[in-house]
């Protein structure tokens, strides 16, 4: 990671109490970068910014966020901005999961994936504007999945949706914003070892596995590794991409 230009900058990474969110954040302080973690989990989120401060790296600022309210999004991004002194770049990594059959999809489920996966993340997006357009090298980064691009996994028709049009947002504000100088990329995520697979039989880890060319599971260090480059200086001509980081399970 020592070749990526992150030290002395201002990243804010949703859903990071835990998972790609949690691993995200520590590679970014571990490389100097002063991150706000952001999470509904108050007491994982504390933890988290404890164990990150204690790495002895950039400074780990925990923000409890509900991304599916306007005014805690809004909250979010000032408490950033203020601690850190602006905003380079924008993670949009929270995120909830289902399997709910398409008979059985209520309404009320429909519309809380959607609002926190997909609504979430636009409007942090526009609210975090302001800071970035403000930054030498501002970065947005969208974490998608590969149900995004397939239609779903095993996942519902909703969390496929929110997928799909998170990386339909990546490349409209792409172009959008593209003249502002701020890149728009997503990263798509396979099969990952998060605590959401923690429920997943063994049998079912196999099937996983046999699915994916390299024949393992990915770790979340694959895919944060993923996301500080695109959050780099050395990133700056990388706008409006889905970069796949799951080891072959989809490639097109």
């Amino acid at each position: 990671m020592g070749f990526l230009t992150l030290d002395g900058r201002v990243a804010l990474v949703t859903g990071a109490a835990q998972g790609i969110g949690f691993h995200t954040a520590r590679m970014m302080c571990r490389n100097g970068m002063k991150t706000a973690l952001a999470d509904m989990n108050g007491e994982k989120l504390e933890k988290a910014a404890a164990e990150l401060n204690a790495l002895g790296g950039a400074e780990a600022l925990p923000l409890v966020c509900d991304v599916s309210d306007q005014n805690s999004i809004e909250k979010t991004v000032k408490a950033a901005a203020d601690r850190f002194g602006g905003l380079d770049v924008l993670v949009n990594g929270a995120g909830i999961l289902s399997a709910t059959k398409i008979p059985d999809i209520k309404l009320e489920e429909w519309d809380k994936i959607l609002k926190v996966n997909l609504t979430g993340a636009f409007f942090l997006i526009q609210t975090a504007l302001g800071h970035l357009k403000n930054s030498k090298h501002p970065r947005i980064i969208n974490i998608a999945s590969v149900g995004g691009r397939m239609g779903g996994v095993g996942n519902s028709m909703s969390y496929a949706a929110s997928k799909g049009g998170m990386i339909a947002i990546t490349r409209g504000c792409a172009r959008h914003l593209g003249p502002l100088g701020i890149t728009v990329n997503a990263v798509c995520p396979g099969p990952t070892r998060t605590p959401i697979m923690d429920a997943y039989t063994a049998e079912q880890m196999k099937v996983l596995e046999s699915q994916n060319v390299l024949g393992r599971i990915g770790e979340s260090d694959d895919v944060a590794a993923g996301i500080c480059y695109l959050a780099s200086e050395e990133a700056g001509y990388v706008t409006g991409i889905t970069l796949d980081i799951n080891g072959g399970f989809w490639m097109g």
